[in-house]
């Protein structure tokens, strides 16, 4: 069966960027998307017209900031990082995922 490219819910793209920065720190456009995909066993894969306009929302909104570094292969990127409002904001996030997938076990558990 060949695998189907999957949308991403309104908010989720949020909540993916913010997780990925806290567990692994500081990191550039293309490491988040990399490390999104290889986390979700190719099933979520990231674009440049998809990300970084998140991650310019994610720093106006002043839960990441930017800095500019040198990357891996030593050509100069542009890094984020969590700030503190990011992490109160991961925080939120996490927890309305959590009923969300409540609510949804519920309505996806046949009843008797």
């Amino acid at each position: 069966m060949p695998a189907h490219k999957s949308d991403i819910l309104q908010g989720t793209l949020d909540l993916i960027v913010l997780k990925t920065l806290e567990t692994l720190g500081p990191m550039h456009g293309y490491g988040i998307a990399v490390r999104v995909q290889q986390v979700s066993t190719n099933i979520l894969q990231l674009n440049q017209g998809t990300l970084y306009p998140a991650l310019l929302r994610l720093e106006q909104k002043g839960w990441i900031r930017s800095e500019f570094g040198e990357s891996e292969n030593k050509r100069r990127a542009r890094f984020y990082s969590l700030t503190e409002a990011g992490r109160k904001q991961l925080l939120a996030e996490t927890a309305s995922w959590e009923r969300f997938v409540g609510v949804m076990q519920r309505v996806l558990t046949p009843t008797e």
